[in-house]
């Protein structure tokens, strides 16, 4: 594993910080996320679980809603942190929702392994896109 650049490092920190306040009583598997935006702001996320597991949002998803509620954008780069033995990348369905955010972000993985970084085009690399004709 590639050693992270000092941003890299501070967004890991950020989501490592964020997982602690993540709502897992059903699984117990707590995820924090940050993401940096073009214009350099951080946001983080959690994942919140619920009784009815459809209802559960991933803590890459909520870093996203926050930055959107904001007013951002666009994403630059995204870490998710985990205490799993092995790195855990983001679902499929928060990929689908970077890739509206952050087609070009950069996604760094991180736990008590190490951490990797990998680009969400390589992640997702055929995205449904939903062209709006107006």
């Amino acid at each position: 594993m590639a050693e992270l650049t000092s941003a890299e490092s501070r967004l890991v920190a950020a989501a490592r910080s964020a997982r602690e306040h993540a709502y897992a009583p059903y699984s117990a598997f707590r995820v924090g996320a940050a993401l940096e935006t073009e214009s350099g702001k951080l946001f983080a996320g959690v994942n919140v679980e619920n009784a009815s597991y459809g209802a559960t949002v991933c803590a890459e998803r909520v870093a996203v809603f926050s930055m959107v509620a904001a007013g951002e954008r666009n994403v630059k780069r995204i870490a998710v942190y985990t205490e799993a033995p092995e790195l855990s990348m983001p679902c499929g369905m928060c990929r689908q929702v970077l890739i509206e955010h952050a087609p070009g972000a950069d996604v760094i993985v991180a736990g008590p392994s190490g951490a990797r970084t990998t680009t969400l085009a390589l992640l997702l690399p055929e995205p449904f896109v939903f062209e709006v004709s107006r």
